[in-house]
């Protein structure tokens, strides 16, 4: 550690190496536990961990004079990396992601949870026709920010690469879920009671 406070030197360049050596380990191992949920595999995993490991040792580099001694050095440069493997990992979903919603996918709801073919059919139509809600009675904005929930993507990345705030997203969701809801009744899917 107290090579790296120096910034300078050879002394400085072996713990640089030895560091990067290591929060390269700990990006690996957090891209490959958190990669296939992110549909990601293969090179890309290997890509995505080194630029983790680089730009975390860049800012463990910058900000080590704020390193007070309360837990073990790579504890504290441990956080480093792993914010820098969820950013990368975040952003990758934003840059391949998908805003439809997949018939495929949401249809074997059904299956793995054991209905009887008759609830599997009313499932798979009710599907359908969020499908062709969510397609026809949202805006491409609302759209784009409902599937991005449903997909699971949180609200703090989705404003984020959004440039917008947590409330706009919540009206904007409250008006998704309403549009839907209004054309699922009246096609029958809903009952207006519930």
């Amino acid at each position: 550690m107290d090579a790296l406070e120096g910034g300078r030197g050879s002394q400085y360049e072996q713990a640089c190496t030895r560091l990067h050596e290591l929060l390269v380990r700990i990006a690996m191992d957090e891209v490959f536990r958190r990669g296939p949920r992110y549909r990601i595999a293969g090179p890309e995993l290997n890509d995505l961990a080194h630029q983790a490991a680089a730009d975390a040792l860049m800012r463990i580099a910058h900000k080590i004079q704020e390193f007070r001694g309360d837990a073990r050095f790579t504890t504290w440069a441990f956080r480093f990396v792993v914010l820098e493997v969820s950013s990368k990992l975040s952003r990758h979903f934003w840059r391949v992601s998908n805003t439809r919603f997949d018939l495929d996918e949401w249809a074997q709801v059904p299956d793995r949870s054991g209905i009887d073919p008759v609830s599997q059919w009313h499932a798979r139509e009710l599907v359908e026709a969020a499908r062709d809600a969510v397609e026809t009675a949202l805006s491409a904005r609302q759209r784009q920010v409902f599937t991005a929930v449903v997909n699971g993507v949180s609200l703090e990345t989705l404003a984020s690469e959004l440039e917008t705030n947590r409330n706009a997203l919540y009206k904007t969701m409250f008006d998704a879920r309403k549009k839907l809801r209004a054309q699922l009744i009246a096609s029958g899917h809903l009952s207006a009671a519930g």
